[in-house]
């Protein structure tokens, strides 16, 4: 992606880690901020570092330059739609009604640039009831599309997932629906819009179950240990207390050469 112009609009970590992506693979990615910062820039106190660093924000925002911008003014909104007005890509995980208040909203800035890649993701979609709602991974990836559920031991508790999860998958589908929409500029001249949400993540990443669901009315039993019916794929204890996994398929194909490894044969 040498030469390719970013400009971000990112927060917290789903659209930033999009940016970053684009960035490792090649672009020149200008990040715009408030002038209190991305709030990304708040993990290290919430991790309780009392350096003023803040890892995650670091990790998300490799490789990018930055601007300070008062988008509530219109001199901010003018360098960022001049910016934008040079820029082969836009990405952003700001909200839509945000967007249209600012006049950065897809049909505003297409008119500025019309060969303009704009990559959106939402929390919830585009259309719709949730279109506007506030979403974090936590919420509209974990939660809602399933995914805590089904990784739920019955009568346990919903598990926490760790930070990002879902926003870093989110974000590297919109950097290949850019790439998509980059490749389809060069045949055609027009930019477009690309856009994903966490909750479409979600239900891609449990897809599986989704599908299997609606085209059988029958779930897909959650996993136990205690009950796999293959003994080759399942999690076990070794002598000095770690846990591991054994990855065996094909019950009838794995289960010789395992009761040989570990010297029973007779089984």
């Amino acid at each position: 992606l040498e030469g390719i112009r970013v400009v971000e609009l990112g927060v917290w970590v789903a659209g930033p880690a999009a940016g970053g992506i684009l960035a490792d693979w090649g672009a020149d990615v200008v990040k715009i901020e408030p002038p209190t910062g991305d709030p990304g820039r708040l993990f290290g106190a919430m991790m309780g570092l009392e350096d003023g660093s803040s890892p995650p924000f670091d990790m998300d925002n490799r490789s990018k330059r930055s601007i300070v911008l008062d988008l509530t003014t219109d001199g901010g909104q003018a360098t960022a739609r001049q910016l934008i007005a040079g820029a082969d890509v836009f990405i952003t995980n700001v909200r839509p009604d945000a967007l249209r208040r600012l006049a950065l909203d897809y049909p505003s800035v297409a008119e500025l640039n019309p060969r303009l890649v704009y990559g959106l993701i939402t929390g919830y979609g585009e259309k719709g009831p949730d279109a506007n709602r506030p979403a974090y991974d936590i919420a509209a990836f974990w939660a809602r599309s399933g995914v805590a559920d089904l990784l739920t031991r019955p009568g346990d508790t919903p598990p926490f997932q760790r930070g990002g999860m879902g926003d870093h998958l989110t974000g590297m589908t919109l950097a290949a629906a850019v790439n998509a929409a980059l490749v389809a500029r060069a045949r055609t001249g027009e930019g477009q819009l690309v856009s994903t949400s966490l909750y479409r993540q979600g239900a891609y990443t449990v897809s599986f179950d989704l599908n299997t669901f609606l085209l059988t009315g029958r779930p897909i039993a959650i996993g136990q240990r205690e009950s796999m019916g293959n003994p080759c794929m399942n999690n076990y204890t070794a002598a000095d207390g770690r846990r591991f996994w054994i990855v065996g398929l094909e019950a009838d194909r794995h289960w010789p050469p395992l009761c040989r490894a570990v010297g029973h044969p007779e089984w």
